[in-house]
């Protein structure tokens, strides 16, 4: 039988340490929902994840794919498929696989950048991906800015077990959360007062949690403080196939090759197929460096978090069908387009309004209207009343550090479209009763 902790031995500090940042609402949110998970049969009164920003619009495109091209999951061809499969791959992956990744990316670009199947680390998924760098540009005591409001898994990805900080960039609704560099010296300035050494920039373009895809302008002026303040400048574009047109969406691939890859070494692309694919299960990331060191360091570390060979062979014949991916990247995005439009236009006739997006599973949405104070008690106060009266998963914003109270994320891709009828009328019954004289009634 177990001991007590008290009388255990003791663990790293890393095993006790709070830096996972899993304490916060965010993750409390998907707890109430694993207890009570929404069913229209068998539990129509639980709770409906909101908080997973899942892509399960256009699977039925992969299962069809899959129906059509059966041995894309198969072994190949017998004994020997199973062999080549099971048996030591390297550190770069299947080259095929690579070949077929830059080719995604690039269609997804709009063909806009070029992507060198030679430059793509392989990584299992984003969450590695993004680590993985962070434990390469920085060292434990650094930091990385990052604009406001940001993913709430950054808190634990980036900072746990790498021990580098987190300087927040604050951005406000003033100007639609969009990155000014008053806001990007400001947050420099910030660390070089606590003596921390700032080694990149980290964007994720689009958005996650505002739904939209970072402009131009705003890129070249986040890419100029990089190389000004001689800093790496990482983008996350894990959302680049989500957004709803490809002439929206501007790469940090084509900011360098419009400069003739100036100060290139300094710039580090992070993908998956999680998001546009709609595959997080199969945990496929990439780091796409044009820094020679990185990569080849990165090679290294990708040795903690490779992919198995199966899913590479499989996702590699199935990206290398120029026929399936451009049907299913512009079908997803007539889909996710449609999909965002109908919750928006919902949510409004509720006298609910959102940041206008343009990307993403999700939209960025104001309830500060119902809030008894304009604080973060007053925001996790509605949040409370949503997860556990409403029965509605949602992120509020101060889980994502947004400087204003009353934002929250909520998730439209990962349901069908009766489950997201269903949260839109809960939350046309929260906010009726909520507003009817500033008071919630169960009844």
């Amino acid at each position: 039988m177990a001991k007590g902790l008290a009388d255990s031995a003791p663990l790293s500090k890393m095993a006790i340490s709070k830096a996972h940042g899993e304490d916060s609402p965010y993750f409390a949110g998907w707890k109430a929902y694993d207890e009570n998970p929404y069913d229209p049969i068998n539990n129509p009164s639980g709770v409906i994840q909101m908080g997973l920003a899942e892509n399960q619009v256009s699977f039925d495109l992969l299962e069809e794919y899959l129906t059509q091209h059966p041995e894309a999951a198969s072994w190949g061809s017998g004994i020997s498929g199973f062999r080549e499969n099971a048996l030591f791959q390297d550190y770069h992956g299947l080259q095929d696989f690579r070949k077929a990744m830059a080719s995604f990316m690039e269609k997804i670009r709009g063909g806009r950048a070029k992507i060198d199947p030679e430059r793509i680390i392989l990584t299992a998924g984003a969450t590695a991906a993004n680590e993985l760098l962070t434990f390469i540009l920085a060292n434990p005591g650094d930091a990385l800015l990052i604009p406001t409001p940001y993913y709430p898994g950054f808190d634990r990805d980036l900072r746990w077990r790498t021990g580098v900080n987190i300087i927040p960039v604050h951005c406000d609704s003033s100007n639609d959360f969009q990155i000014t560099l008053e806001a990007l010296e400001d947050a420099y300035s910030e660390a070089k007062l606590a003596n921390i050494t700032v080694k990149g920039l980290l964007l994720t373009n689009p958005s996650n949690p505002l739904g939209k895809a970072i402009s131009r302008p705003i890129l070249e002026d986040a890419f100029d403080f990089a190389i000004a303040k001689n800093i790496h400048l990482i983008s996350d574009e894990i959302y680049s196939g989500s957004v709803f047109s490809s002439s929206e969406f501007v790469s940090v691939a084509e900011i360098l090759e419009a400069r003739g890859f100036d100060n290139a070494e300094r710039v580090h692309i992070v993908y998956s197929l999680s998001k546009d694919l709609g595959l997080p299960g199969f945990r496929v990331g990439t780091v796409y460096s044009y820094n020679d060191r990185v990569v080849t360091t990165a090679r290294r570390m990708s040795s903690f978090t490779l992919i198995s060979s199966q899913t590479q062979k499989m996702l590699a014949s199935m990206l290398s069908d120029d026929t399936f991916t451009e049907k299913y990247i512009k079908t997803n995005r007539d889909r996710l387009r449609k999909r965002q439009k109908f919750i928006v236009e919902g949510l409004k006739s509720a006298g609910i309004e959102c940041l206008q997006g343009n990307a993403g599973l999700f939209c960025w949405m104001n309830l500060g209207p119902l809030l008894d104070e304009p604080t973060i008690e007053g925001e996790l106060k509605v949040w409370d009343l949503m997860v556990n009266e409403v029965r509605l998963n949602i992120s509020p914003g101060s889980s994502c550090h947004c400087s204003e109270a009353g934002w929250f994320r909520v998730c439209f891709a990962n349901m069908s479209q009766q489950t997201l009828e269903v949260a839109l009328r809960r939350i046309k019954t929260f906010v009726r009763k909520r507003t009817r004289d500033g008071r919630f009634y169960l009844n």
